[in-house]
């Protein structure tokens, strides 16, 4: 059986799955022909870790009874494991993954054959299993079919979870299972800061513009989101569903996206501070970057509930990164024009040092931005891919820890202020604004 590489990147991408939830799946397989089909993956802790597979209506394309049914199975593989058996399958050690003694065979379907009397058993044969591992590690469940061009239909539900000293089980994986205590303590520190800046708005009425309300709201969308996945993270943990958390989950996280990016390109644009209006060039960045957000939500939908075994996965995962990454450049655009038409405006007009204050705050506020989509697109994800099975959780927290810094930064640049440096400064600035003007080059 050859690997192809398209299948070998599958199925690497499918055990670095961002937001794998590792509760109870059903799976639908129709009419498929692929050698391995992913399901599942899941953080198995040391002697406490459980299967539960139950597969019913499998079909098979080809009626013939004399079929070599040894090769078709399912099995569990850590990363590690599966590379190697990749490395045996090239050495022609072995044909198929189920031969292999790295992997933990968990059923073929040659023992359908002992179990039933008729001679041709795949007529919505079916059949229930359950079995321990033992050595701790992160598996994904898989699915080989080593006979060339036979279709395969089944419908899957997989169940996966370790057994607690008192004998609970819990549905979350090793590496996951702090999670819904991060999310509430994040959702307690954007509440905070939601306190905060309600008191900033309060305090400052009189310098506050409409763009620090909608700060407000991108805070509270977050937090209502962070909640959220606490909440759809616990009931996992607890019962291997998500009991509809999941939903409002989706809902926030789509207006907590679109929120976000609306912010930067209005702060990046200087509307509400530099001017009450946007320009034609600006509002088309945002007709792009908000249908960018709806289409990124629905792909991130798409990969998180279809999960590795579909086989328009991977097409979504793409579709996915490459819309996260148009937004991320999207919005970088007017803050670019903005230092532009600010630089310029230093050089001409009676207000250089005013101007010249504004730049120097527009140029450190794409740095950070930059810094930021770096951070929470490439740095994160690096670490999930490097990080050990048991501390996949960290990948999370530097994510959101990032994020909380970009919030703060941003409400405390662009906070409600009479010498903001985007409005009228007083002579000791007007001194200082001009002294730096020697030194300063964007």
């Amino acid at each position: 059986m050859a690997i192809s590489k398209p299948l070998l990147l599958l199925l690497l991408l499918s055990v670095s799955i961002g937001r794998s939830s590792a509760e109870i799946r059903s799976m639908e397989v129709r009419s498929d022909a692929r050698t391995i089909i992913p399901f599942d993956e899941f953080g198995f802790a040391r002697a406490a870790g459980v299967l539960e597979l139950n597969v019913s209506g499998i079909s098979l394309s080809d009626p013939n009874p004399n079929l070599d049914l040894s090769q078709l199975g399912f099995f569990l593989a850590t990363r590690d494991a599966w590379l190697r058996v990749v490395a045996q399958i090239q050495s022609l050690d072995v044909t198929c993954p189920l031969q292999s003694d790295l992997v933990v065979l968990v059923f073929t379907l040659d023992r359908l054959r002992s179990s039933s009397p008729s001679p041709s058993p795949f007529r919505a044969a079916g059949f229930s299993s359950v079995s321990n591992v033992s050595e701790p590690d992160q598996y994904t469940l898989l699915f080989a079919n080593c006979l060339p061009q036979l279709e395969v239909s089944m419908s899957v539900v997989s169940s996966m979870y370790n057994l607690d000293g008192s004998g609970r089980r819990v549905y979350l994986s090793v590496g996951e299972a702090v999670l819904p205590l991060v999310y509430f303590l994040l959702f307690l520190a954007y509440c905070a800061l939601g306190g905060v800046w309600v008191s900033v708005l309060l305090r400052k009425r009189r310098t506050t513009f409409g763009i620090h309300y909608f700060m407000l709201a991108v805070v509270v969308l977050k937090a209502l989101n962070l909640v959220c996945e606490a909440e759809d993270k616990s009931y996992i943990e607890r019962t291997g569903s998500a009991h509809g958390w999941d939903v409002l989950f989706y809902i926030f996280s789509f207006l907590k996206g679109i929120s976000l990016f609306t912010l930067i390109v209005l702060i990046g644009t200087g509307w509400s501070f530099l001017k009450p209006f946007l320009q034609d060039k600006e509002k088309k960045v945002l007709m792009v970057v908000i249908p960018l957000q709806i289409v990124a939500n629905i792909a991130q939908v798409a990969v998180d509930e279809s999960g590795p075994y579909a086989r328009d996965w991977v097409t979504w995962k793409q579709v996915f990164l490459l819309v996260d990454v148009l937004c991320c450049c999207a919005v970088l655009f007017p803050i670019v024009w903005s230092i532009k038409n600010l630089r310029e405006a230093a050089r001409t007009d009676g207000k250089a040092a005013v101007n010249l204050m504004k730049l120097m705050l527009f140029r450190q506020y794409y740095i950070v931005v930059v810094c930021y989509i770096y951070f929470t697109r490439v740095v994160v994800y690096a670490l999930l891919i490097i990080t050990s099975y048991q501390y996949l959780w960290t990948s999370v927290v530097a994510g959101e820890l990032a994020t909380l810094a970009f919030y703060i930064y941003t409400g405390y640049k662009f906070r409600p202020e009479v010498h903001n440096p985007y409005f009228l400064i007083d002579d000791e600035e007007e001194a200082t604004a001009l002294k730096l003007s020697d030194e300063f080059e964007l």
